[in-house]
């Protein structure tokens, strides 16, 4: 695989990293490629493809916490590959920086481009391993103050009520010391779970799949062994159909059942098939330790009624209902709500509960969509918006087959659906006083929660 460019844009479209490998492509690729994504109009879409061509030159990009990572070249290369290669280039730098932003990178330009170079030599890539480039690379880090943070940080959706958990992994860089120069031994496992799921009109579940990943961000000196330990009643294929890779299935044939896992090349089975426990010396960095996906039937964290009716010549009215199907001790935050309305819809007014907090409400005339966003949900409540519509023209027919369906993005920290959990973690002792900090942190995610009227 070989690439031209490649570079890092900001969402104003100010060029902060730069590299040019084979001289094949214009200077003024940086303007063309920005131009073409803020402008996008071409098939009726409202955002550029992550792959399009302009001039004979192919335009390869991925949108990383608010910044562009862009490649560029005029050959025929896989662009899953150059997609790959972008966010682990992404990943890589997050390492080194602890924090991925405008500011961190504009402090960090001399460590950013040693990366780089390292990474990609002209044009091909060498390696992006956080734990190889270690020996490579030789500039420090200048870390970014926690209170310059954006407040929409990732570590946010790790905080809830007054159980907070240490958002350091997100922050703190493979390099960095604590401000003695002592180095913190601690290990951070996050169970990150996205969920897909569609409800008919009726409310019943039509499909459900859960995608999920144990991520590991380790900062213990000497590489210890580690002993991860997840349900002992796992079991991993399900019976009939296709047998998975790893078709470690117990004769219960209850408990956690996936369809299918891979793991991280350093994790050992050794004692998997007995006790569901993985070992591994982990390499630096962040990576995920297994990725697996589930099918299993599980009780949605939403559900979503939905009602639109006439209610008049040019009028209609939407009534949509969000019920927390979790415990009230968890708080789902960051919730958002669309639903597309009919195209000759001209206005929309919208009339929340009385007690409404955190909640906003909005109808973009370009693209016919209702928003409704909701700071937090506590487990357990339930919250209605109503909408009242106006039409340019009368509609004719059933004006449900012409709006929706409603879709929701969310997360919920420190809950999981699948149930899937690490019931401890064991770190090979150096000495009797060798105690590394652990943290264990659970979240789920929306990745296509539908919902048909």
């Amino acid at each position: 695989m070989m690439i031209s460019q490649l570079f890092v844009l900001s969402q104003r479209g100010d060029n902060i990293v730069f590299r040019d490998y084979r001289a094949e492509v214009p200077k003024g690729s940086t303007e063309t490629f920005f131009r073409k994504v803020k402008f996008w109009k071409e098939d009726g879409n409202a955002e550029a493809p992550p792959i399009f061509n302009v001039d004979g030159v192919n335009y390869f990009h991925v949108k990383v916490v608010g910044l562009y990572f862009v490649a560029t070249t005029r050959v025929n290369v896989s662009p899953s590959l150059v997609l790959e290669l972008l966010q682990r280039i992404a990943r890589v730098i997050k390492d080194y920086l602890g924090v991925l932003n405008e500011d961190s990178f504009r402090k960090n330009f001399l460590l950013v481009y040693e990366l780089l170079d390292e990474v990609i030599d002209f044009g091909y890539v060498q390696t992006t391993s956080t734990e190889v480039l270690k020996s490579y690379v030789f500039n420090e880090p200048i870390l970014i103050a926690p209170a310059r943070l954006q407040p929409i940080d990732p570590a946010a959706i790790f905080t809830q009520g007054a159980k907070r958990m240490p958002g350091t992994a997100v922050t703190k860089s493979v390099l960095a010391n604590d401000p003695g120069g002592r180095r913190r031994e601690e290990i951070f496992v996050d169970i990150i779970e996205k969920i897909s799921v569609t409800f008919s009109s009726n409310g019943y579940i039509l499909t459900s799949e859960i995608d999920g990943t144990i991520q590991m961000k380790s900062y213990l000196s000497g590489n210890p062994e580690i002993r991860l330990a997840l349900n002992e009643d796992l079991n991993i294929g399900r019976g009939g159909g296709g047998v998975s890779v790893y078709d470690y299935r117990s004769s219960s044939g209850s408990g956690v059942i996936l369809d299918d896992c891979n793991f991280h090349e350093s994790v050992r089975l050794d004692s998997f098939d007995s006790d569901r426990t993985l070992s591994l010396v982990p390499p630096d960095g962040e990576f995920p330790v297994m990725n697996y996906r589930m099918t299993q039937e599980f009780r949605p964290p939403f559900h979503v009624n939905t009602l639109i009716e006439e209610a008049g010549r040019l009028k209609a009215e939407v009534i949509i209902k969000i019920r927390a199907e979790f415990p009230s001790d968890i708080i789902a935050n960051t919730i958002a709500v669309q639903m597309p309305l009919p195209n000759y819809t001209c206005r929309a007014s919208f009339e929340l509960e009385h007690d409404a907090v955190g909640q906003k409400t909005d109808f973009k005339e370009s693209s016919k969509m209702l928003e409704w966003s909701l700071k937090k949900i506590v487990g357990g409540a339930e919250h209605t918006l109503r909408a009242k519509l106006t039409f340019s023209q009368e509609f004719h027919g059933n004006i449900t087959k012409e709006a929706g369906p409603v879709s929701m993005t969310f997360t919920i920290p420190m809950y999981n659906v699948s149930k899937l959990q690490v019931k401890y973690l064991q770190i090979a002792k150096k000495s009797s006083s060798y105690n590394p900090y652990r943290w264990v942190r659970y979240v789920t995610q929306a990745n296509s929660y539908v919902a048909r009227i």
